[in-house]
């Protein structure tokens, strides 16, 4: 579902990214873990089509994502990529519900459309009576849920995590990550996330190292 091959990435005279090879099949939850500047989240934006790599290729449900310009790039990252960070990045004048709805505004469907669909997802996501609560009214768990709804609006391909439950303390980081395995069992969604948390790199599929600019099967 998603093939990449031969990665590399350069700051400078930094060399990040040395050759990355990597294959991840519809319904997989994989981590990447590795230490700090290992060239972790360097990948994961590669991959979400943010930053493009040096040399290499990367195909997405058969779409052969660096070949494209950047107006069609941005529409197939809108429709096929969903993203879940560390930190929320929800906008603070607007309700869980707008917040939800943005990338499907962004994609050209109608409010009644996107805000139907925000609300199947918010609900099943547990947040039924928090719909119209500004994130200043919200807790950090239920923060990240909306930020876990938002990305999955437009149905994509796969939601990459970047340190998604890193901001969260231990009993809302437990929710998080069982919610990433119910989403899978129930919408056959992909993860890849990237993570210091053993416990979820544990629970994964599979987990990826990354060391020296190469990744190796853990």
């Amino acid at each position: 579902m998603i093939s990449a091959s031969q990665i590399h990435k350069s700051y400078g005279q930094l060399n990040v990214l040395k050759g990355i090879d990597l294959e991840i099949r519809k319904g997989e939850i994989v981590t990447i873990v590795g230490a700090s500047g290992a060239g972790k989240t360097t990948l994961l934006q590669i991959i979400g089509t943010l930053e493009r790599a040096d040399k290499g290729t990367i195909a997405i449900e058969g779409t052969q994502v660096h070949l494209l310009a950047d107006k069609k790039l941005a529409h197939f990252r809108n429709q096929k990529i969903g993203f879940v960070f560390q930190f929320h990045h929800l906008l603070p004048e607007f309700s869980a519900l707008e917040n939800t709805c943005i990338p499907a505004y962004i994609g050209g469907s109608g409010r009644k459309e996107a805000e139907a669909k925000a609300t199947e997802i918010l609900i099943y996501l547990g947040l039924a009576d928090r719909l119209h609560h500004r994130p200043s009214a919200l807790s950090g768990g239920e923060l990240q849920r909306v930020a876990v709804a938002r990305a999955l609006i437009n149905g994509p391909a796969v939601i990459l995590a970047d340190e998604p439950s890193g901001n969260l303390d231990s009993q809302n980081a437990k929710e998080l990550h069982k919610l990433f395995f119910d989403l899978r069992d129930q919408y056959k969604q992909t993860f890849i996330i990237v993570t210091h948390n053993t416990e979820l790199a544990g629970m994964s599929d599979r987990q990826l190292l990354i060391r020296d600019g190469v990744i190796f099967e853990s």
